[in-house]
């Protein structure tokens, strides 16, 4: 399987303090890859350095084989990276329709053009349209985003994120906040409108983990101490010392 995204001997240092200590990664094309670890560990770090959110200390990360060094985060993700965020991240008082329909706008290219009467292409809002459908929300088309519910913003900001084609999506902590059945709707949101793309997602929530990943890697201390199936990363002594533990009993 050829990599979708790989990290060689990733650094990050802000000051003297050491955050990310070398990290390699391989995640393949159409992989679903999970990153856990404790609080503090550097797992938000390790994403807005893949993103281009903060510049890389040492090392490269490359996107199908394409160095990022230097890319600003629109460019990551006009490259076909796209991702979502630990906070909601909409646009409250627009439509449902209006914000996925924006996020739409530059893959479908439109650009910056202040003549253009984007309600009135058809194909436009067919995409939009189509994407709604992918994250149950045609119901929901009219209403202000900001009136949805935690789960339904949460599932918008996924539909927002798949909606510029990029095949590598990356969620941060996609179900945190939410009850066992709000996590069930998101996780078989994801389950679905990730088939056939590359996920890498962080999250504290080890039933959506073992769950959904097909490979998991444990970050602890800015280091990967392991990578593997669910199944080795359960089993893998190192991993439940540092922290998995007994949490994993009840999964």
């Amino acid at each position: 399987m050829s990599a979708a995204l790989e990290l060689d001997g990733l650094k990050k240092s802000f000051g003297k303090t050491e955050i990310i200590r070398g990290v390699d990664l391989s995640i393949g094309k159409g992989e679903r890859h999970a990153i856990i670890g404790p609080n503090g560990a550097g797992k938000s770090t390790l994403f807005n350095l893949i993103t281009g959110r903060f510049p890389q200390t040492e090392g490269a990360i490359r996107l199908h084989g394409q160095d990022l060094a230097g890319k600003a985060p629109f460019q990551i993700n006009r490259m076909g990276l796209s991702r979502s965020f630990q906070i909601t991240n909409i646009f409250p008082k627009m439509t449902v329709f209006e914000n996925v329909r924006c996020s739409l706008l530059w893959s479908m290219g439109y650009r910056y053009n202040f003549w253009s009467m984007v309600g009135r292409s058809r194909a436009l809002t067919e995409g939009t349209d189509d994407i709604l459908d992918q994250i149950n929300l045609t119901a929901r088309r009219n209403l202000p985003a900001g009136v949805l519910s935690y789960a339904e913003q949460r599932a918008l900001e996924i539909g927002i994120t798949i909606a510029g084609g990029a095949d590598v999506i990356m969620l941060d902590e996609p179900t945190a906040g939410m009850s066992h059945s709000e996590t069930d709707y998101i996780v078989d949101l994801i389950r679905t409108v990730t088939e056939g793309k590359t996920l890498v997602m962080v999250e504290h929530d080890m039933g959506v983990v073992f769950g959904l990943a097909d490979q998991i890697s444990v970050l602890v201390y800015g280091e990967i101490i392991a990578t593997g199936t669910p199944e080795a990363v359960r089993a893998n002594p190192k991993v439940q010392e540092a922290y998995l533990g007994e949490a994993l009993e009840d999964h």
